[in-house]
């Protein structure tokens, strides 16, 4: 009998170990996490923001407890003359809106450009490109010469700064340079850091891309 006990006791514990182990390679839905100050972070959000290695450059899960979960993607009530289908950057809040119907907005949180490079205004989508090549800038090469290597563009990939996804801002058909890209500097979401560009979490801006085809207006507010 004591045998026996032993070994049922073993079999559920064997059990318990599979579906933990099950649970991390996606099995089963994750469960909940805790941020550093003891947070709780949803199952949802670790889905949202889970490592895809099914994408060209494998992507990492993303570190939710270096964000403020403000800025973390989410549907919301928001009101705007803007028809549904357009983006709108409020630089001030570092957020970015996709206008949907009935008063909603998906909203994702960004890193925008620092006192200097900003920009504002009404422009389109002309076109998007996954893992993109980026090229800087003369001006950007100008300041920073040791970017001169990439004058002819850096291949895609993980180090490239344009990240997973780009979009490209035209205003008046000519580009405006400034783009809506992913990056995996998680801490500079909600921050203004960039050279005007507007950055996304990798998976934000994948999720984004999936949205939105090309043509779609944008409008970036300074205030």
């Amino acid at each position: 009998m004591l045998n026996r006990r032993l070994f049922l006791a073993s079999a559920a514990a064997a059990l318990t170990a599979a579906c933990a182990s099950g649970s991390r390679t996606g099995q089963l839905p994750p469960a909940g996490a805790q941020t550093a100050q003891g947070a709780y972070i949803a199952p949802e959000y670790l889905q949202m923001y889970r490592a895809m290695p099914e994408e060209r450059f494998p992507l990492p899960a993303v570190d939710l407890t270096k964000i403020d979960p403000i800025y973390y993607r989410q549907l919301v009530d928001y009101y705007s003359p803007e028809p549904a289908g357009t983006i709108i950057v409020d630089t001030p809040n570092r957020f970015l809106y996709l206008t949907m119907e009935n008063g909603k907005a998906m909203r994702y949180g960004v890193g925008i450009g620092r006192a200097g490079f900003d920009w504002g205004g009404r422009a389109r989508i002309a076109y998007k490109r996954p893992w993109p090549t980026w090229t800087p800038p003369a001006d950007m090469i100008a300041r920073e010469p040791e970017l001169v290597e990439f004058k002819n563009g850096m291949p895609p990939g993980l180090e490239n700064p344009l990240g997973a996804r780009a979009l490209y801002i035209f205003e008046g058909g000519k580009d405006t340079l400034y783009r809506l890209h992913g990056t995996s500097e998680t801490w500079s979401i909600g921050k203004a850091v960039s050279s005007g560009c507007v950055r996304l979490l990798q998976q934000d801006v994948i999720d984004l891309y999936n949205r939105v085809p090309d043509g779609t207006p944008i409008v970036v507010r300074q205030a």
